[in-house]
Formats: C-alpha cells, sequence, structure tokens
C-alpha cells in the first residue's frame, strides 16, 4: 500500500503569506498538488501544526510530533500517521508535480528505502518516496542526535539517488521539481502556465 504526504509547515517568510492558498490555475496549490497524489493513493494527509487552513481538503491532518526540528519531524510525524510501506513525500509549493514522475519514484523503491531525485547539483528531499519501516527507525536516530537535515539518517538506510538525465526523461526542463518559494518564482511559473515561457 501506498500512502502520500503534503508538507504544509513552514512560515512562508520569502513569499509573505501561506504559500499552500496561493491561488493557481484556479486553485489553492495545496488542493493541487492533494489532487494529483490522489491519482496515486487515496491516504493522503496532510502535516501542519495549524489545521485550520486545511480543513477543505477533507484530508487526515497531523501535527509535528515534537514542534522545532522542521522537515526532518514534519516526515518523521506522518510516517508515524499513515498505514503504507511506501510513503511519498512532497512540498505543498510545487504546481507542477506530475503523477507520471511520482510513479517513476515509486517505481525505484522495491530494494531501497529512500528514492530521492538529485538535480541542479542537489537532492530533492521534498519530493521523494521513504520506506516507513525502516525509515522511522532511522529518524528517530537522527532526532535522538538533534540532527534536522531531512537527509540526516539517510547513512542508515539504502538510498537510490535519481540522476538528473533520468528525471530529464520524465520531465525535460525539470519543472515536476519546481518549487514556489517567493513571488518572483512564482511569475515565472505561471508564465510556464502560460506557455509565456520555457525552461
Amino acid at each position: 500500500m501506498i500512502s502520500a504526504l503534503v508538507l504544509a509547515g513552514g512560515a512562508s517568510s520569502r513569499m509573505g503569506r501561506n504559500k499552500a492558498l496561493l491561488m493557481f490555475d484556479g486553485e489553492p496549490l495545496v488542493a493541487r498538488v492533494v489532487r494529483t497524489l490522489a491519482t496515486l493513493t487515496e491516504d493522503v494527509v496532510i502535516v501542519s501544526n495549524d489545521a485550520a487552513p486545511y480543513r477543505f481538503l477533507q484530508r487526515p491532518i497531523v501535527p509535528d510530533v515534537q514542534p522545532g526540528y522542521g522537515p526532518l519531524m514534519g516526515l518523521y510525524s506522518g510516517l508515524r500517521a499513515v498505514s503504507g510501506e511506501l510513503v511519498l513525500l512532497v512540498a505543498v509549493d510545487m504546481p507542477f508535480l506530475s503523477q507520471r514522475f511520482m510513479r517513476y519514484l515509486l517505481e525505484q523503491a522495491p530494494e531501497y528505502d529512500v528514492v530521492i531525485p538529485q538535480a541542479h547539483d542537489r537532492l530533492h528531499p521534498l519530493c521523494a518516496v521513504y520506506r516507513r519501516q525502516t525509515c522511522l527507525p532511522a529518524i528517530e536516530q537522527a532526532i535522538a542526535r538533534r540532527q534536522r537535515r531531512l537527509i540526516a539518517f539517510h547513512a542508515q538506510v539504502r538510498v537510490r539517488v535519481v540522476s538528473e538525465p533520468e528525471l530529464r526523461r520524465l520531465s525535460s526542463d525539470l519543472r515536476a521539481l519546481m518549487n514556489v518559494n517567493t513571488p518572483a518564482e512564482l511569475a515565472v511559473a505561471e508564465q510556464l502556465l502560460g506557455g509565456t515561457l520555457t525552461r
């Protein structure tokens, strides 16, 4: 069974308002992300310490077990709350998240505990697949060491890094990995949506 987590925490300080509720192509970003994930699994959970903005989605909302640890605690809290063995984790601000892209990541998972894209010379842990049974204890150990990075536990599990050439076969301009953290990035995404900008 597959589950999915939408990480909706964070202060959205660079955007100046809650990114999750920004309208994009006629719907809030968070609704767009949830709708894409719902084509892969019915078990879609929102991870946020403030449930009120997301009740309209009619999805379970899970708070951090222990606030103050950032995305790693969000992943940990979400993994504890879902029942699927393979768990998709995505950020709330990914306007071009695609079913094809996420399905490919899932297809790489049978022999691994983490499947994570690498593009633009960095890993993308907020658009990745995690195996619940093996990642939970490894994350617990990282938290006990007071580590906060989302990749802090990778040395303890089997990791499949999906290379940029592989990713470009699925999303030639890598827009499937795009985040919108600032008004300028949102404007770029809107231009991509309208076909007035190529990447």
